[in-house]
């Protein structure tokens, strides 16, 4: 069974920088695609950033192009995503998701696995 646990999240100031950490147990974590989406109350969960299983490919949306890095360490069982000059407009429950056939990287649809989700706080 595929379980996903994220953690890093905080209260941060505009500026800051952050790494969230998404660690999976129960699979062959090098053979699942994986992303991270974030969802603020009564908005839908949105991409963030997509990384293949081997990490040699990286999909970003453009909130996070140039300020977001998505990476995974397939060793550790972990993803990562680097968060600097984070903003107000960063605040947002972070989530990761997994599955091993992901045509369309930033449809929610596509991922069977989800992690609970890490708060991240960002003050002005």
């Amino acid at each position: 069974q595929v379980q996903l646990a994220e953690s890093g999240g905080g209260l941060v100031q505009a500026g800051d920088s952050l790494r969230l950490s998404c660690v999976g147990s129960g699979h062959i974590f090098g053979a699942y695609q994986m992303a991270w989406f974030r969802q603020t109350p009564g908005k839908e969960r949105d991409f963030v950033a997509a990384i293949s299983g081997s990490g040699d490919s990286t999909y970003y949306a453009g909130l996070a192009k140039g300020r977001f890095t998505i990476s995974r360490d397939n060793a550790k069982n972990t993803l990562f995503l680097e968060m600097n000059n984070v903003k107000p407009e960063d605040t947002a429950v972070y989530y990761c998701a997994a599955d091993r056939e992901v045509p369309t990287y930033y449809e929610i649809y596509e991922y069977d696995y989800w992690g609970q989700g890490t708060q991240v706080t960002v003050s002005s």
